[in-house]
């Protein structure tokens, strides 16, 4: 399992943002998936404690079923970002469902950051599973910024122990770099464990938190 996108697979698709270029230890810390309840409850009063703001990539049927925990995510100052209607596979998908999954997404994002007022510069939008077919990056990149990552957490694996998963964040992250964990149920135990002393470890070594994309 790849912790760390190789730099081969990152060229051969350059309008997708892999890392995010930095003069300073910046690092953009992302989650996907939610809102999911309980969940994104405990990211939240962990981001709260640490002081760190964050990026979530949200699924718009999550939307549809906790609107308050995504009403909260934006009250709390953070950063969201569309990952779809369903949940949809690119590789599974043809253009024209891919295309009205995204789009129907992207209107309850939208709606959300309009009914508090929130301002949203940019337009990001990150694939479920990170599979996505260069056709379908060809339709979305003139209306949005596709942002994938260059270390992935595996926090969902039951079989990684949460001392892998602390490891493979501190030892994979550099500056610029977009780091996904998961806002699910599956991913609750190992994160309820891990996540709090990852954040505090990485501050300690430097790192600051963006969500300017």
């Amino acid at each position: 399992m790849f912790v760390r996108i190789p730099k081969f697979v990152q060229r051969i698709f350059p309008s997708i943002i892999w890392k995010n270029k930095t003069q300073t230890k910046q690092i953009w810390l992302t989650f996907d998936d939610g809102p999911e309840k309980n969940v994104t409850e405990f990211i939240l009063s962990v981001l709260n404690e640490l002081d760190i703001k964050a990026t979530f990539f949200l699924v718009g049927e999550q939307i549809i079923k906790f609107p308050e925990l995504t009403k909260k995510i934006l009250k709390d100052g953070h950063y969201i970002g569309n990952h779809s209607l369903s949940h949809i596979n690119g590789f599974k998908a043809n253009n024209q469902k891919y295309l009205y999954d995204v789009e129907m997404g992207e209107k309850l994002v939208n709606e959300k950051k309009v009914e508090l007022g929130v301002e949203r510069k940019n337009k990001i939008f990150r694939p479920p599973f990170g599979r996505i077919k260069p056709s379908q990056i060809k339709l979305l990149k003139t209306k949005y910024k596709i942002i994938m990552w260059d270390v992935f957490s595996w926090d969902f694996k039951k079989q990684i122990s949460h001392q892998k998963l602390y490891n493979n964040i501190i030892n994979n992250v550099s500056p610029g770099s977009i780091i996904v964990f998961h806002n699910n149920i599956k991913s609750f135990d190992n994160l309820s464990k891990s996540l709090k002393s990852i954040l505090i470890q990485l501050k300690d070594n430097g790192y600051s938190f963006s969500t300017t994309w």
